[in-house]
């Protein structure tokens, strides 16, 4: 077996300076801007020199590195690229597993009689990549998808990296513990009480010992990957999925025209990405989260398909009346949906068109001309004129 992990290298940032050529060797710093709440995106590698790196607040990331240039992130220009990287990566094999907007597995077991060595085929991908689209990335090669992921993760930035069969203890023994994929720092605390600080010495362990000291799922979790083993995190099983945007008010928001007005936006922007994607889901997602950082989440299910931004704002206005009081000031509303599948898997659930399937002919003809007037934003008439005071709205986990 032959896997290939690609992984554009700080895709956000690497965009932005693709871009704007001026920002090359700069640190660029994507995410909320400085004196606004929020976290960084994604960092170029200048910026993660000064500690900056994803998920940080940007009050801290601006302490660390006040020179940075600071962005805010443009999801539909990284999206488009990211589909020109993945069309050309079908190009190599149909079996294409995209796990991000910037990874995905490349299963390329047995194409080596046509295509040549792994290797060389890894080179011919960074250098269509670079050329057509001014991109780095880096992929890591194996006989299986963790060992291939962690060969990405340790050949960044820019890197081609392959782990050969029988080299896979090899490869393991040269990584810190703390490059194990699913190690986190509570499950480093705990092993370091076992006197357990580097992989050959986890692989020395006692089965039974990290079953019975980690718990039983993550002592097999452990004992299998540390001899090389696939754990089946990135398993092509179906899996649901989710799609969401959330946004951070600059100031604290007591007033619910405000909160139904930025409901209606993230709402129209969820629903943008799954028409594009070619997407359905039949379950609407609320997230907020109050002045005193509590959170709460609430979600509702229906019987068909989502079919326009205008059903999943009114499902979303319905979670609202449940989970806020309408006095207790909101920092951040989230919108999104769940049990996500492609428009292949869904089972066709109405067998007579009405009216909630010409909406979302109506939505699909929107999206087609925003993709194709690049520049021309289509918006509702009830947004228009809205002042915005909130930093703009970012996909989760982006």
């Amino acid at each position: 077996m032959v896997f290939f992990l690609v992984d554009l290298d700080a895709f956000f940032a690497s965009v932005e300076i693709r871009d704007n050529p001026a920002l090359a060797g700069k640190p660029v710093i994507v995410g909320a801007l400085p004196g606004h709440r929020g976290v960084v995106s994604a960092c170029s590698y200048e910026a993660r020199k000064f500690g900056v790196h994803s998920a940080m607040p940007i009050s801290q990331a601006y302490r660390r590195c006040p020179q940075g240039v600071y962005l805010v992130p443009r999801m539909e220009r990284y999206s488009e690229l990211s589909e020109k990287v993945m069309s050309i990566l079908g190009e190599y094999t149909p079996h294409l597993q995209r796990i991000s907007i910037d990874e995905a597995f490349l299963d390329m077991s047995g194409t080596e009689r046509l295509l040549g060595p792994p290797l060389a085929v890894g080179r011919k991908i960074k250098e269509r990549v670079r050329s057509e689209l001014g991109l780095a990335l880096s992929i890591g090669i194996a006989p299986n998808k963790y060992l291939a992921k962690l060969a990405s993760e340790a050949g960044k930035p820019d890197g081609l990296l392959q782990v050969l069969p029988g080299g896979e203890i090899q490869f393991l023994d040269g990584l810190p513990l703390a490059k194990l994929w699913g190690v986190g720092e509570k499950t480093r605390l705990r092993l370091q009480e076992l006197n357990i600080t580097t992989i050959p010495e986890l692989r020395r362990a006692p089965e039974d010992v990290l079953r019975s000291m980690m718990g039983e799922a993550s002592g097999n979790y452990l004992y299998r990957v540390v001899r090389g083993e696939d754990p089946g995190i990135y398993s092509l099983a179906p899996k649901s999925r989710s799609v969401s945007n959330e946004t951070t008010f600059e100031t604290d928001q007591k007033g619910a025209e405000a909160v139904r007005r930025t409901i209606l936006e993230l709402a129209e922007q969820v629903m943008y990405r799954l028409m594009r994607e070619g997407l359905k889901s039949n379950t609407a997602v609320l997230k907020l989260r109050f002045a005193d950082f509590t959170t709460t989440h609430a979600q509702r299910t229906v019987r068909h398909w989502l079919t326009s931004s205008d059903e999943l704002y009114r499902l979303c206005l319905e979670l609202l009346g449940q989970r806020w009081n309408g006095s207790t000031p909101v920092r951040l509303v989230g919108v999104g949906t769940d049990n996500v599948v492609g428009g292949q898997e869904a089972v066709q659930q109405e067998l007579f068109e009405d009216q909630s399937s010409r909406k979302r002919r109506v939505e699909e003809a929107v999206t087609r001309i925003r993709e194709k007037m690049d520049g021309v934003k289509l918006t509702k008439a009830s947004l228009l004129g809205q002042n915005r005071r909130r930093r703009p709205s970012r996909p989760s986990g982006a």
